[in-house]
């Protein structure tokens, strides 16, 4: 099957080899130094007019030290250098490199779910009022406008622990942290490598939505698929619960663009190329690679914080619309991040610089790095659908495929543009209301980018994931109310 046209200088045509019913290979040629890895029913498969995300899977397959394969997952769509729903690991010790478009501009983009005492019936009659208080607290749409407004020296006390110094300033508690991924902080973190320019950027955003495909859902539990699995984390049929989706909003896009534009000026004197000015990326262990990675990180803090913030915020709404702000985390995961992780290749263990680029980790039972209540059963995996349809809480795969990782969504399958084109927002809202959901949102032309429709079907994905191995269905989510920017 012949993909899209080479965005990069690589002239070959992209052919598909099928292996399975949900796994497709793009056999090394050119410069690729490792086969392209492809998780997707016929139908997922990004078109071969319009979406050049496949041969992004071959480009990433020529970075230096990379091992294993180039992966996709389900969900995949062209983004930034890699494709959203991308997968690459390189060895750190063997010349392997970091690459901003691995990570993407919203580092640490990703996704937490509060579980709520109380069932479905219960919200039900207050939810207009709650969702209107919501859309009040809920800082959402481009710019300014946050639930914690900090001072420099907070900001810099973010970007170095995270949700923790969140929590120690009194929004939120430890058992937060404990089910969040690394508890929240990530260690290796260098304020000092984030520019001003960046830091202005977030001052004034710590706790907010932003824009685009971010959202806050209040959903409902329609489906259970593993109820030993739903008991461990604490979920059961007709509960509600809020998903939460957002990441580091204007600092970690500065941040991106500062470290590609000096990975391409460094790239000549390393010895690097890439068939596209997009995979900039810098030797792991070179001073650029550093660098960015520890201003990645930072941003990896400040998007977890900002998550820890509108979690408070949500619960002050629901305390005061509901009677009860008893949202208890069940876990707090990134989707856009590269992470050092040792792993097995090729019966050896290896450090490796993992990128996730709209890819969520996977961790199974077992797991070391997981909290003792959840390691018999694996990492909740949250996987949100498209505004409108249903999300999943998957777990952790026995022997999960692609370095632990599985979709991060329901992926595009239309711009925003074209969505644009064929409904208006208040159309939108008013068929999201006659579907029994209520939508606060703070633009009307944001909304019409996000409609369903311009999404890939979510259940059909996370089918995928549970045929291919990635991850283990265990619940449904229906939302009834949403927030978004």
């Amino acid at each position: 099957m012949a993909g899209s046209k080479p965005t990069g200088n690589q002239a070959h045509e992209i052919e598909l080899v099928r292996r399975s019913a949900v796994e497709w290979h793009i056999e090394p040629v050119g410069d690729m130094r490792v086969p392209g890895v492809v998780y997707a029913s016929e139908s997922l498969l990004p078109g071969v007019v319009g979406d050049r995300s496949l041969q992004q899977v071959a480009n990433v397959a020529t970075l230096p030290g990379i091992v294993a394969a180039s992966y996709a997952m389900p969900d995949v769509h062209w983004g930034y250098g890699f494709p959203i729903g991308g997968v690459a690991a390189t060895d750190v010790d063997h010349d392997g490199v970091v690459s901003p478009g691995g990570v993407g501009f919203d580092i640490s983009c990703g996704v937490r779910l509060l579980l709520s005492p109380l069932e479905g019936e219960d919200v039900e009659p207050r939810l207009d009022a709650l969702m209107d208080e919501l859309g009040r607290s809920i800082p959402a749409g481009m710019g300014k406008g946050a639930v914690w407004n900090v001072s420099d020296a907070e900001l810099d006390s973010i970007l170095r622990h995270g949700a923790s110094f969140a929590v120690e300033r009194g929004h939120g508690s430890d058992r937060d942290l404990e089910r969040c991924e690394d508890r929240g902080s990530v260690a290796d973190a260098d304020a000092a490598e984030v520019s001003q320019r960046a830091k202005e950027r977030g001052l004034q955003q710590v706790g907010s939505l932003g824009s685009g495909n971010h959202f806050l859902e209040v959903q409902v539990v329609d489906s259970l698929f593993d109820s030993d699995v739903a008991d461990a984390f604490g979920l059961h049929l007709g509960q509600v619960c809020v998903m939460i989706h957002c990441g580091s909003r204007g600092l970690g896009h500065q941040i991106c663009s500062d470290h590609v534009k000096e990975m391409l000026d460094a790239m000549p004197a390393a010895g690097i190329s890439v068939p596209d000015k997009q995979l900039a990326c810098a030797r792991v262990r070179s001073p650029e690679g550093r660098r960015y990675l520890g201003a990645m990180a930072a941003a990896a803090n400040y998007g977890r914080a900002n998550r820890q913030l509108l979690s408070e915020a949500t619960r002050r709404s629901f305390a005061g619309i509901v009677g009860t702000g008893q949202l208890d985390l069940l876990y707090d995961v990134s989707h856009n991040l590269a992470k050092l992780e040792e792993h097995e290749v090729e019966g050896r263990k290896k450090l490796l610089c993992v990128h996730r680029k709209g890819a969520t980790r996977a961790l199974p039972p077992g797991h070391a790095e997981l909290p003792a209540e959840l390691a018999p059963v694996g990492q909740p995996v949250l996987l949100p659908g498209s505004m409108g349809t249903a999300s999943y809480v998957l777990a952790g795969a026995e022997n999960g495929h692609a370095f632990h990782s599985t979709a991060h969504g329901a992926g595009r399958v239309m711009s925003r543009h074209a969505a644009r084109k064929q409904v208006g927002g208040k159309a939108l809202a008013r068929q999201l209301e006659g579907a029994g959901i209520r939508v606060r949102a703070s633009s009307w032309k944001g909304l019409a980018e996000e409609a369903p429709f311009s999404y890939k079907d979510v259940d059909e994905v996370v089918a995928i994931c549970e045929q291919a191995g990635l991850a283990r269905r265990v619940v449904r989510l229906r939302p009834v109310g949403v927030v978004k920017g």
